[in-house]
């Protein structure tokens, strides 16, 4: 008897800096979302496209849930929350390095109002002993009634495979959406503009926090094996834009040369990147320029 082919939809949630975004990267086999030491690096849901010979599983890494202080936050956790529907496996990220808390309990009683199966995801097993990994499940064991409790170390690809197969168990039969060679359904121009976010946040560490918006204004091929990328870095006071210029233009080269280097991984091409830096104060505040860089507050 052949084994027919399954396919579905699978979110992945959690809070911030649980790895979401890392084991996004691990499961495709490239970088399509963004990482960074900083919380709250997601700020969009990400679709990205596994295929084997038996499914194709489709994934959306969403932004941490927090609470949020700003239009940009609240955008961030509805996106986030929004997901949780019409979904055919949740993956719930947990960081248990960290103590379990009271955000923990907000995202269990979420979870509590779907009829979805959702996989408790036990990340960064790597940095914790045996014992207090046992301690931490049982504790997780009384909080929902979970489908699955698979511990992984999402940066050293512990125990993927295991997740992987489980994942493939609770989708139904179902058509390959996306083309076998399909990775995301994001175009070209907004993956660029999250590896240049990515290398701000990188290069800056606290000094510039999240209040950046990389746009970018133009892209087109110059030849055959150059491609032409003009970007625009937006930060919310000049003290943040004279941080990212440096001294002599200094942190401005290294982030553009950092951020080259992935995109031309990206777009298998030679790239001229022409980055700038301006000031528009207050923008995750204002509900029109967050439109203009691309974050819909009225987005489900």
């Amino acid at each position: 008897m052949v084994e027919k082919f399954r396919s579905g939809f699978v979110s992945i949630i959690g809070r911030p800096n649980a790895g979401k975004s890392t084991l996004l990267n691990q499961i495709i086999g490239q970088k399509i979302s963004i990482m960074s030491e900083k919380p709250q690096t997601t700020r969009n849901k990400i679709q990205g496209v596994w295929t084997t010979e038996k499914a194709q599983v489709i994934f959306i890494d969403t932004p941490g849930i927090h609470k949020p202080k700003h239009a940009l936050g609240e955008y961030m956790v509805k996106a986030a929350t929004g997901s949780l529907a019409h979904m055919d496996l949740i993956l719930y990220m947990v960081d248990v390095s960290l103590p379990w808390g009271p955000g923990e309990d907000y995202i269990v009683n979420l979870l509590k109002e779907i009829d979805t199966p959702v996989f408790f995801v036990a990340n960064k097993i790597d940095l914790v002993e045996r014992d207090d990994l046992l301690a931490f499940l049982a504790e997780a064991e009384k909080k929902h009634d979970f489908a699955e409790f698979v511990p992984i170390s999402a940066t050293e690809a512990d125990n993927l495979d295991t997740l992987k197969e489980l994942i493939i168990t609770y989708l139904p039969e179902g058509p390959r959406y996306y083309p076998e060679d399909v990775i995301t359904d994001q175009p070209e121009r907004f993956l660029v503009s999250e590896l240049i976010r990515e290398k701000v946040l990188f290069l800056t560490r606290e000094e510039v926090p999240h209040s950046i918006a990389v746009v970018v204004e133009e892209m087109r091929r110059r030849s055959e094996n150059l491609v032409y990328v003009n970007a625009v870095i937006y930060v919310e006071r000049d003290s943040q834009k004279g941080i990212l210029i440096g001294r002599n233009g200094a942190m401005l080269k290294q982030i553009g040369k950092l951020a080259r280097e992935d995109i031309q991984t990206l777009l298998g091409s030679k790239i001229y990147l022409d980055l700038w830096v301006k000031v528009k104060k207050g923008w995750r505040k204002n509900v029109a320029m967050l439109k203009n860089f691309g974050y819909d507050p009225k987005q489900e």
